[in-house]
């Protein structure tokens, strides 16, 4: 059922070498997991007056080989959709996607790592889909290197892929215990045009008492401007955990880059905007069941000259066996009505149930804000969210339906329902 996007033939000439391999077909072991979905939406908006949709998707997962053993493995993931309603709200009544499939290979020696195909690449700056090859290892006991290269599979549908690239990498320095930093670049062209060209630099401190430093800052090189900052401490106080942070987003430079198109928030570049964020999380466990959490967070807007800042209070109850209980109440106080509001939520997962109910397990949410001023006529707004499932054949088969209910000042109503069926196959010769 699904539909591998155009220009994944890399992907078919990954299988093709694996399946080739000595062995393969009598792995070791390998896991498969289906996960298929009937969905079901009703939406009533300004322009749209009670549209229905019903498609159904299925997600297919396939890992051969260990991941995390030296030696050979292969891992693939897609997934297909068809639109059972066929009422035009989706482009085509069917579709699908190969979302990963690579072969990979890790060796004993210098934490060696080689990917081959479709992937997604973490690598400081860098977070894409990429059809293509990436290498990593350790430079001796100090230092470390990945490199990357291929196609972005983001610009396939831009004009197809004739002159799209993607290429970069990392160089890290490490201090056990102590620092991990790095410099990273990443760098894409779109039909031979330059699309992206970003520079990132990460750290991780390590403090004696148990105090960490994260963060990382990106720079655009095209516009030669810095476009994020994002940092936080953490550390403990007789008990208590504390994580002050904070970001800084200069939307020219962090979404500003010249052809590429497929970005979904390059219009913000066009804004001008510069944003600011400072806050902390303070959580507190009391005992083993309880947590208790403060949220403290300031929003600072350059352009609009504008400010909001959010306090809340959490508290979450949680059983031996995954149970948990818990809410948030929340109060919203900016400049703009949007950011005006009183926020409460309640949320529950539950899987001790008795026996006698056809049910392994509840989960629910309900999410309530009332704002200070009408937005478009309206002062409230709501979410609900209603899950219930039972799993089967020791826990390999789970069905799962649920359903989601929302309104708000920009949609009068908007009704969601989903049918899961889950199955995990595992094989070890």
């Amino acid at each position: 059922m699904v539909t591998v996007r155009h220009g994944s033939w890399l992907w078919g000439v990954v299988l093709t070498l694996f399946l080739g391999l000595p062995g393969v077909a009598t792995a070791a072991e390998y896991h498969l997991t289906s996960d298929t979905m009937f969905r079901y939406f009703e939406s009533d908006t300004a322009t749209e007056g009670n549209q229905q949709v019903a498609p159904a998707y299925e997600y297919l997962q396939l890992d051969v080989g260990s991941a995390s053993a030296p030696g050979l493995s292969f891992h693939a993931y897609g997934w297909g959709r068809l639109d059972l309603a066929s009422d035009d709200y989706f482009e085509d009544d069917t579709a699908g996607e190969l979302l990963y499939g690579y072969l990979e290979y890790r060796a004993k020696e210098a934490n060696f790592n080689a990917r081959l195909g479709r992937q997604s690449i973490f690598e400081g700056v860098a977070n894409e889909a990429v059809d293509g090859l990436r290498l990593s290892s350790d430079l001796g006991r100090y230092f470390s290197a990945s490199l990357y290269g291929g196609q972005p599979v983001a610009l396939d549908s831009e004009q197809g892929r004739s002159g799209d690239s993607i290429y970069g990498g990392r160089l890290g320095h490490r201090l056990a215990g102590w620092y991990d930093v790095g410099v990273s670049y990443k760098k894409i062209e779109n039909d031979d045009e330059l699309a992206e060209k970003m520079l990132g630099i990460d750290l991780g401190l390590y403090l004696p008492h148990g105090i960490s430093l994260y963060g990382y800052s990106t720079r655009n090189l095209e516009t030669n401007g810095w476009g994020e900052h994002s940092y936080e401490l953490r550390f403990n106080l007789a008990g208590v955990d504390v994580r002050p942070y904070y970001q800084q987003f200069v939307y020219e430079d962090q979404f500003g880059t010249g052809a590429n198109g497929a970005a979904p928030f390059g219009y913000l570049a066009e804004t001008g905007e510069e944003v600011k964020v400072l806050g902390t999380d303070v959580t507190w466990r009391a005992q083993e069941e309880w947590d208790f959490g403060v949220k403290l967070k300031n929003y600072d807007y350059d352009l609009r000259d504008e400010s909001a800042q959010y306090y809340a209070m959490l508290a979450t109850w949680h059983a031996s066996a995954g149970s948990s209980l818990g809410g948030e109440a929340g109060i919203m106080n900016g400049d703009a009505n949007e950011d005006e509001y009183l926020l409460l939520r309640a949320f529950a997962y539950w899987d001790k149930l008795p026996p006698q109910l056809p049910l392994s397990f509840l989960s629910g949410d309900v999410v309530w804000v009332n704002y200070r001023d009408d937005i478009y006529n309206e002062d409230t707004s709501l979410f609900l969210s209603l899950g219930a499932g039972r799993r089967f054949i020791e826990d390999a088969l789970e069905v799962k339906l649920s359903g989601d209910y929302s309104s708000d000042p920009y949609f009068d109503h908007e009704v969601k329902g989903m049918l899961t069926i889950s199955y995990d196959l595992d094989h070890q010769n």
